[in-house]
């Protein structure tokens, strides 16, 4: 032990650290809040810079954020260095904290190197030039500490040059983050994630171009905002930096730039990605300039996040339960059952004969029926052909939307008060769906038809809420009907 002890001592302090130095970030009663600045495109001889900056003015104002993170393409045309002065002039007039990564349009007007040398005269720049043995300029990561607990790193914030173009067009026009970005961000994740007791720290990643992953979130119902763009303007190549996030368990949501029609975020296997709100007046879109707001919460691996543009703001997305305020104001809510609940538990019937569908549960056998603590197929007596009825009541803790799945081999459908909210129908091997309903707080009927035709059996019932990370459905929620 005294061995295990030493060696994760040696990997905290001997690991390359390229963490910023100048300041020294903490929660203030929980809370810590980033404003996402993205493709500013300043071009110093446009009329229009003083809309950008008065954008930029109207958002720090109104929102007081613990720093700023500037996402690339920040200013475009020449002269490049007057533009970075009056950019800087903003955030040190503000005494706001800010960093920048790298965009694909910056180095085409100065020098990356240059750029950074500048920048970190400032006395509210917080970034770094990163480590010069690996690829592109400004790759850094950020500690915030918490508010209790001083010497306790509660998040990470990662900044990552995404880089810019590469020459060979199979791949696409834009470059990605390479193998050894990658590797320096595993080692950092590796080093705090060891200094907190081997548990992953919550963290967020900010870069401009956005990763290959972002057609996924393509009609996913957790989807939130505007998908103006027709597309997403990645690299061709998977660079694997999404795989090295879902390894390492740490990073909760990503968050680029780039493609001005779009400020959309979803989720994909449990990584929130996400645009933000393109903020230069002289940058092409049809979007109302802003920013987007980011707010971490202390010891959670949870964040609320939104626009702000000098309009105000816009509906605000829950990570990680994937609901939104917009949700939350037009869906309606179903009411409570006026009934008095008993003993906790769920009652069942058992069924046995072929079913293709859940409608096919009603012609089969019935062969048992009963009571259970939760949901479970495990008492079924046959491998194959055999289907479940459950029927319970739920306890819904609070007026809110909620998010229910099933993942089940073969087919399952929920249905909440009479209305269905998950459809896992049809014969097929185990695989999640999930579905959302608004309630009222207090008792309402939970049903769940489930059917196993053949070659494996698999059943688990879950929800999320806002404040409420996604589980299975525990017991104490649970109560026989009447």
């Amino acid at each position: 032990m005294k061995k295990i002890v030493v060696l994760l001592v040696l990997l905290w302090v001997c690991m390359p650290l390229a963490v910023v130095g100048q300041k020294r970030f903490f929660f203030k009663d929980g809370r810590f809040v980033v404003a996402q600045f993205t493709d500013l495109h300043w071009t110093p001889q446009s009329s229009k810079c003083a809309e950008t900056a008065a954008t930029i003015r109207a958002v720090l104002k109104a929102e007081q954020p613990d720093m700023a993170v500037l996402s690339g393409d920040v200013v475009t045309d020449d002269p490049a260095l007057e533009g970075w002065k009056a950019v800087t002039d903003i955030f040190n007039e503000a005494k706001v904290p800010f960093i920048v990564t790298m965009g694909n349009h910056d180095a085409e007007y100065m020098a990356k190197d240059a750029i950074y040398d500048f920048l970190l005269k400032s006395p509210y720049y917080v970034g770094a030039k990163g480590p010069e043995e690996i690829m592109g300029c400004g790759n850094c990561v950020i500690p915030v500490y918490g508010s209790r607990q001083k010497d306790r790193v509660e998040a990470l914030l990662y900044c990552i040059d995404s880089n810019d173009y590469q020459p060979n067009k199979l791949y696409g026009a834009y470059d990605w983050i390479h193998f050894n970005q990658i590797d320096w961000y595993r080692k950092q994740s590796t080093r705090f994630t060891a200094g907190n007791g081997g548990n992953p720290v919550p963290a967020l990643a900010f870069f401009h171009i956005p990763l290959l992953e972002y057609n996924e979130l393509t009609d996913d119902e957790k989807t939130f905002g505007n998908a103006l763009e027709g597309g997403v303007a990645s690299a061709n190549i998977n660079s694997g930096m999404f795989a090295s996030f879902a390894d390492m368990q740490d990073v909760m949501g990503v968050f680029a730039g780039h493609d001005h029609d779009n400020d959309y975020i979803g989720i994909d296997r449990g990584i929130a990605l996400a645009y933000g709100r393109v903020t230069g007046a002289d940058a092409y879109g049809s979007l109302t300039r802003g920013a987007r707001i980011i707010e971490l919460f202390e010891g959670q691996f949870k964040f609320d996040t939104w626009i702000t543009t000098p309009k105000g703001r816009e509906a605000v997305y829950y990570y990680p339960s994937g609901l939104n305020s917009k949700e939350a104001q037009t869906m309606t809510y179903l009411p409570a059952k006026q009934v008095a609940s008993g003993k906790h538990g769920v009652a069942y019937t058992y069924y046995e004969g072929k079913c293709k569908q859940v409608a096919d549960i009603a012609s089969c056998k019935v062969v048992k029926k009963g009571e259970m603590k939760n949901f479970s197929i495990e008492g079924a007596a046959v491998t194959d052909h055999f289907a479940y009825e459950f029927r319970t009541l739920i306890r819904i803790p609070e007026r809110g939307v909620y998010r229910f799945y099933t993942y089940s081999d073969d087919g399952s459908v929920l249905s909440i008060d009479g209305q269905p909210v998950v459809d896992n129908d049809g014969g097929h091997s185990a695989r999640r769906r999930e579905g959302k309903v608004a309630l009222e707080k207090g008792l309402h009927e939970l049903r769940v038809l489930y059917f196993e035709d053949y070659m494996g059996q698999e059943l688990e019932v879950g929800y999320s809420g806002r404040n409420i990370p996604e589980t299975p459905l525990p017991d104490t929620m649970l109560y026989l009907p009447e």
